[in-house]
């Protein structure tokens, strides 16, 4: 009986042990899983599904690897932002760009694309100046509002006058940027 004692006791002492490092462990891949992901911080309704963004897809800098349809397939409005470094205008859009990206993480999708790194992606749209944006709506379709003219939007078509793109050549305020991409489906 006394050595049954003894055994059940040393092999709950090698057991409680064993116990609590597998919870610290269970506990901190639990939450660590989470952060695999930064780049969206919901899944609610109208929100990007963090389980399914691939690394880059919300950073703000876009680089060789932007792939435009793959984006799409989140469901949320697309911003992209092309400008340069050297450029005034772009230097007055940087800082909103950049704070919508960072506020609108799982809400929509705005990148900035750097035309002088990156002019082989830029050249995939039809636009002479910077800072161009290019907006896609949350359904993947070119955003196409009924003030696309008031608004200052080139509508760009195919050859069998479906709608391809739209782009705008300058610079809007956060406020109207909001307000599009509200319009694009924002939620």
């Amino acid at each position: 009986m006394n050595n049954e004692k003894k055994s059940l006791s040393t092999a709950l002492k090698i057991l409680i042990p064993v116990l609590v490092v597998a919870a610290v462990v269970a506990v901190w891949m639990l939450k660590n899983a989470g952060d695999k992901n930064p780049s969206a911080e919901t899944t609610a309704p109208g929100t990007a599904d963090v389980s399914v963004i691939k690394q880059g897809d919300f950073d703000l800098n876009a680089d060789e690897t932007l792939d435009v349809e793959a984006l799409k397939a989140y469901k949320l409005p697309i911003l992209i932002e092309f400008g340069a470094e050297w450029c005034e205008p772009c230097k007055y859009m940087k800082p909103i760009i950049t704070a919508l990206n960072s506020e609108l993480r799982g809400r929509a999708i705005v990148k900035f694309v750097d035309t002088d790194k990156y002019w082989d992606i830029a050249s995939r749209y039809e636009f002479e100046y910077i800072p161009t944006q290019l907006f896609i709506n949350a359904d993947g379709t070119p955003y196409n509002p009924p003030n696309a003219a008031e608004l200052g939007l080139d509508l760009h078509y195919g050859d069998g006058g479906e709608l391809l793109f739209t782009t705008h050549s300058s610079t809007f305020t956060k406020e109207e940027l909001l307000t599009i991409l509200a319009d694009m489906g924002m939620k």
